[in-house]
């Protein structure tokens, strides 16, 4: 029984972390942004280099794990204390392994491009890497009034 419990606390750590992620995408606009005005520049890419854009670290993966980890360390043993240390025990682990695989999952692929504008400002910008750029390629940068910069067609 407790390993169906355990399983089940993995799925749902795995569906928590999968909607904790946001778009980093230069095609994506949060709520915020919409029907708001950007400014836009345009420019060419000078270079693009491919670099990981970090995942998440919020305390909902920690959380998640050490619920999970408790409830599966709680079934070693057969005395109290012995469940008592094996539920600490695995809710450390699995606290541990939590915050882990949540940073995992949410860790992305993203390009660094830099954009040498038509004003003669030189930028560079990180985002996702869902659209390829090359150097030479003609494109636009919006600034939203929230600090968000994108790069795009």
């Amino acid at each position: 029984m407790n390993r169906v419990v355990a399983g089940f606390m993995a799925a749902v750590v795995v569906v928590v972390l999968s909607g904790c992620a946001s778009s980093l995408s230069g095609g994506v606009y949060s709520r915020d942004q919409a029907r708001v005005a950007q400014d836009v520049e345009y420019g060419r890419v000078e270079a693009v280099r491919v670099v990981a854009i970090e995942g998440t670290k919020s305390n909902i993966g920690t959380g998640a794990g050490a619920i999970a980890g408790s409830v599966a360390g709680a079934g070693i043993g057969s005395g109290s204390t012995t469940r008592t240390v094996g539920a600490l025990a695995g809710a450390i682990i699995g606290g541990m392994a939590g915050a882990a695989a949540e940073e995992g999952i949410t860790r992305q692929d993203g390009l660094e491009i830099t954009v040498r504008l038509d004003s003669g400002r030189t930028i560079a910008v990180v985002q996702a890497a869902d659209v390829q750029f090359r150097p030479g390629d003609r494109v636009r940068v919006l600034y939203a009034r929230d600090g968000t910069t994108r790069v795009t067609y």
